[in-house]
């Protein structure tokens, strides 16, 4: 047990540099680790919301909305598929039914059942059809399928939230779903969240409408018509333009889109398709040149130029009243993508910088405090090997940050818990072998038969308990969120670091030390 090859004696001491090394760059300034080489480690912990201040903001997703659009989507893609096929398929009765996440259709001629089966089939993904003799179909969402649904609506929204937040450069935010329909949204370090509130809130869903003309002329929308706003920067109401209701394409197309200036220096908003939006776009302007398509965002409309000429790059430009702030906005939201559903702030607050301090300061005592402790008590229980014990103690410390750091972790109130909890689980293993040595001594064992006997025997209990605390921890993380996660992470970090330092480090320094001391009696 006491025996340690080159080759282990390597792995320990390169895994205690590389602590090292991933650990200090949280003692150097910001402003020095950005003039350090890139390939040197430059991660440091992050604080948390309750330790450095900053906002916190609880938001509602409108699945009502979202189950209408998705429903109406639906019933558009019947009518044209019942359109599309030859003879037609009449049908009577053709609506959206959101407080039963269903969709009705009632067949003109009930032999036609066979021949619209397999269309609605294909419209209705997911819902189940119910068919009645006189041609009556419902097609519902089940329960399941609908919560199914929903979870992924909430993933959705909260990969777009986090690609707009990384946009704006906010550091470490966390973002985590709360309950069935609501999304937690912390910012460490965002005194002023109004601007992010802006951007988050924003939906961006935009889509690209052919304009009516001959309803514009007649000021009567069609059936397949809807009537949208025209966005005025000044406030003063605006004009309405009558659109064609199906879109030629969506935001979902686009792959890029930056702040750009035209027409004499005018912000602008330059855009770029994948390659099937700008198959799509070219098609749609080379077939209607002459004619004014709308660019609709967030049910406004933005811009409705004339369309001079087939555009077949796959790019463009949006052109408007924009400052550069609300163009920039605007290409950010663009290339984040769109909210799949509205958000509501139903619940915000700040924490102060002031209270963050108090909680650090807590933590420093609380830190301080049990380690001096814990050095002092190993000291005078064990002498020497008090001594080995606490340098492993700085050690194991000093393997938690660079854990931490190498992860890109945020250290939370809960997270300082778990450490202060570690550093005491630490000395666990240390005090269950030097009390194991000193029964195998009084048994009239040697120095070196002692030591052995002791390593070997408290090494079975020592995994045993280590288990434990892993498989807790574990069960903390995957059931918890936010800083219970937080606190499980430290713990669990701890939990491999203090077995490390307690059964190798520790043994490595009592090895070389019985090699050259020699001893007679071992000083416990």
């Amino acid at each position: 047990m006491l025996q340690f090859s080159k080759f282990k004696v390597t792995i320990i001491l390169g895994i205690i540099l590389l602590g090292i090394i991933f650990s200090a760059p949280n003692l150097v300034p910001r402003d020095t680790l950005d003039s350090l080489p890139s390939w040197m480690p430059k991660t440091v912990v992050s604080l948390g919301l309750d330790l450095q201040g900053g906002s916190h903001l609880l938001y509602e997703t409108d699945t009502t909305e979202w189950l209408r659009e998705r429903l109406d989507a639906v019933v558009d893609d019947i009518r044209i598929k019942f359109g599309a096929e030859q003879p037609r398929i009449g049908y009577v009765e053709l609506t959206a039914d959101p407080a039963n996440a269903a969709v009705h259709v009632k067949l003109r001629d009930a032999k036609d059942i066979e021949r619209a089966r397999p269309l609605l089939r294909q419209a209705t993904t997911d819902m189940d059809l119910q068919v009645s003799d006189d041609g009556s179909v419902t097609a519902q969402y089940s329960e399941a399928a609908l919560n199914q649904k929903k979870a992924q609506l909430i993933e959705q929204e909260i990969e777009v939230i986090r690609k707009r937040i990384d946009e704006t450069g906010t550091k470490e935010p966390t973002i985590i779903r709360q309950g069935a329909d609501r999304i937690v949204v912390q910012l460490p370090g965002v005194k002023d969240p109004e601007k992010i509130k802006e951007i988050i809130g924003k939906t961006a869903k935009m889509t690209f409408h052919m304009v009516d003309e001959a309803a514009m002329v007649s000021g009567q929308p069609g059936p397949n018509d809807i009537v949208v706003k025209v966005r005025d920067p000044k406030g003063e109401g605006g004009a309405q333009l009558i659109v064609q209701k199906t879109p030629l394409l969506s935001g979902q197309n686009l792959t890029d889109a930056q702040q750009s200036f035209e027409n004499g220096g005018q912000p602008a908003v330059s855009f770029k398709f994948d390659n099937i939006g700008a198959k799509k776009f070219g098609q749609a302007t080379a077939q209607n040149v002459g004619k004014r398509f709308a660019i609709i965002l967030d049910k406004e409309i933005i811009t409705a130029p004339v369309i001079k000429d087939a555009i077949l790059g796959g790019s463009g430009v949006i052109t408007g009243s924009f400052t550069v702030e609300k163009a920039q906005e605007l290409a950010l939201l663009l290339r984040a993508g769109a909210l799949p559903a509205n958000l509501t702030v139903i619940e915000e607050r700040t924490v102060g910088a002031d209270l963050g301090a108090d909680s650090i300061e807590a933590g420093k005592k609380a830190c301080i405090i049990a380690i001096v402790l814990i050095v002092v008590a190993m000291l005078v229980l064990y002498g020497l090997f008090g001594v080995f014990a606490n340098v492993a103690l700085v050690l194991n410390a000093i393997l938690i940050f660079a854990a931490l750091s190498a992860l890109g972790a945020t250290l939370t109130f809960p997270g300082i818990a778990g450490l202060v909890l570690t550093l005491g689980m630490a000395v666990d293993a240390n005090v269950l072998i030097l009390e194991r040595v000193r029964e195998e001594m009084r048994n009239g064992r040697s120095p070196v038969t002692a030591m052995e006997a002791g390593y070997r025997e408290a090494q079975a209990t020592i995994i045993d308990a280590n288990a434990t605390h892993v498989i807790a921890t574990l069960f903390l993380f995957w059931f918890g969120s936010g800083p219970i996660k937080g606190f499980a992470i430290t713990l669990l970090i701890g939990v491999v670091t203090s077995f490390f330092t307690s059964v190798f480090v520790t043994r490595l320094m009592t090895s070389v030390w019985l090699r050259r001391a020699r001893p007679k009696q071992l000083p416990l």
